[in-house]
């Protein structure tokens, strides 16, 4: 009786160490399922007949994408999402990416639920370097504005960088839109430290980081070739 008991404690203790020991990869493997939708949500926009002008996204100084942000509401709406983040360097290059998440809230005549790919491109990147700091909320710390589309050369008529953030989303589902106003942006710490398996702070992240994962490349080569 004694050796069964002793053998479900091991068995027990073993499972445990088990199930521990696999957390940190399934935790890492949902990081890189966002990197990968954030990728494919580029490709998709592309890939639409009026899309994000190239022009703007090379002058601009940083990127969210938030994958299938979750949009439902009867008048009073509310939204949230998970998503990346990322700045373009000195160099021109674009850094690795941070995770973040978007939450928040609207009042007006909406009803349903929505799946929604939203791109928000920044004018400048030290909002985004400084987003460590705290939460930032759109419309309110920024101005937001809903972004011109085209793909020629001559969009550059269409926006005076009047505004700081520029939006673009993509849904499928009863909502004719959306509106950001009153939406707060946050560093997802947790994720950040499951991706990058330490304790770095976002801005180091974004300023010095210099991940060898394929994902993350692929996902830089399309920014960087995004037409």
């Amino acid at each position: 009786m004694l050796i069964k008991k002793l053998s479900f404690q091991i068995f027990h203790v073993a499972m445990l160490f088990n199930i521990a020991s696999f957390t940190p990869a399934i935790a890492q493997d949902k990081e890189e399922d966002k990197i990968k939708a954030a990728t494919s949500v580029l490709n998709d926009f592309s890939q639409m007949k009026e899309n994000i002008p190239a022009q703007l996204l090379s002058i601009s100084q940083g990127i969210i994408i938030v994958p299938k942000m979750i949009n439902a509401g009867l008048m009073v709406g509310a939204k949230h999402g998970k998503g990346i983040a990322m700045v373009k360097g000195t160099n021109g290059q674009w850094s690795d990416p941070i995770f973040i998440t978007i939450t928040g809230g609207s009042v007006g005549a909406q009803i349903g639920v929505q799946a929604t790919d939203l791109i928000l491109v920044f004018k400048n990147s030290k909002t985004l370097t400084e987003i460590g700091k705290g939460s930032f909320t759109l419309g309110g710390d920024l101005s937001v504005a809903a972004g011109p589309v085209g793909r020629s050369s001559s969009a550059q008529t269409d926006y005076k960088l009047e505004a700081e953030v520029y939006s673009y989303s993509r849904s499928k589902g009863l909502f004719a839109g959306i509106t950001l106003n009153g939406a707060a942006l946050s560093v997802d710490s947790k994720a950040n430290n499951e991706f990058y398996d330490d304790s770095s702070d976002a801005n180091t992240i974004l300023t010095s980081s210099h991940t060898s994962s394929n994902l993350v490349a692929d996902l830089k080569n399309k920014l960087e070739n995004f037409k």
